[in-house]
């Protein structure tokens, strides 16, 4: 089951990765002007077209892809969800399917995810970081794994108003009904986010704030308080730190600046400790993981104003990424 909008050639790609491979193929689309609908049904795809007066989110649209699915095939007992620009590795569905099928009490199997053009910027380089997650059981995964289709419906899918961060908090949700989640030491996916402009992300990085926050106001006051650890982070380098800093200017004769040397006072230690890993270009991951607070910390209070307002965040366009 695909998700996309306006992904071009990269759907193409994605989809012809899916055919001959699945049972039944469903693809959503979020109001594309491509032709991404007429290529998904040349192929034989079904084809979901959401509803374009309803605000789109990646929730939204996996859950009305697997709802179809399960119209369809109610028999499936396992859903393989991918993003439009994502393309399936040969074998990851043999394998997965054999995983879910021997461990009953996992509820999601998911594998290595690699971007396909990593040094093509740095973003693409910072989002392929970002994938690499440790092999074994975890908290969550992301919006492509092979999910038990029986799991997903006990929870009631994804929470479909959520902008961002949904995975993880159907992850969640599906652990406290007892099930488990799994990364397997194998290659699932190739990625190709195309981000070439600070812009996308600057973006990028104010969704994960606002899904750190909202996390954090529905979960975090479970044991794990989820959200809690990542939100307080965010708040303190993104928002504290600097408005004392900056505030405190003023009284202090600018002493307070000097504050400001604990970003690249973290940056080298973050740098160092990355080295030490073994990690390829430390200091440039370092330098973004703390220039990075900055946004985060902007979509954290955009949730917090939401909130009170009731005013939804602008910060979403859906876009399968």
């Amino acid at each position: 089951m695909a998700i996309g909008k306006n992904e071009g050639e990269r759907l193409r790609v994605c989809l012809r990765s899916l055919e001959n491979r699945l049972e039944q193929i469903v693809y959503v689309d979020s109001g594309s002007s491509d032709g991404s609908v007429e290529f998904a049904r040349s192929l034989g795809a079904e084809v979901v077209e959401l509803d374009q007066s309803i605000p789109f989110t990646a929730a939204r649209s996996r859950n009305s892809g697997v709802a179809r699915l399960r119209e369809i095939r109610p028999e499936l007992q396992f859903i393989q969800l991918i993003d439009g620009d994502c393309e399936l590795v040969e074998g990851w569905l043999e394998l997965a399917s054999r995983f879910l099928l021997e461990n009953p009490e996992y509820a999601a199997a998911a594998g290595h995810l690699h971007e396909r053009f990593p040094d093509a910027s740095v973003y693409n380089y910072l989002c392929d970081v970002e994938w690499a997650t440790p092999v074994g059981d975890a908290n969550a995964c992301g919006g492509i794994a092979m999910m038990r289709a029986d799991a997903f419906e006990a929870v009631g899918g994804f929470r479909a108003d959520l902008i961002a961060g949904e995975e993880p908090e159907l992850c969640f949700r599906l652990r406290e009904r007892g099930w488990k989640i799994r990364r397997l030491d194998a290659d699932m996916a190739r990625h190709d986010v195309a981000m070439t402009r600070f812009s996308q992300w600057w973006k990028r990085m104010r969704r994960g704030g606002h899904a750190f926050a909202e996390a954090a106001h529905m979960h975090g006051d479970s044991p794990e308080r989820m959200g809690v650890a990542e939100s307080r982070r965010m708040v303190a380098w993104g928002l504290l730190l600097p408005g004392i800093a900056l505030a405190g200017a003023p009284v202090s004769g600018g002493l307070s600046l000097l504050l400001l040397l604990a970003y690249p006072l973290n940056v080298v230690r973050i740098a160092h400790r990355l080295r030490a890993e073994g990690q390829a270009r430390p200091w440039t991951l370092a330098f973004f993981l703390m220039l990075g607070k900055v946004p985060e910390a902007m979509g954290w209070l955009r949730y917090q104003w939401g909130r009170l307002t009731g005013d939804r965040s602008e910060i979403i366009e859906h876009k399968a990424t």
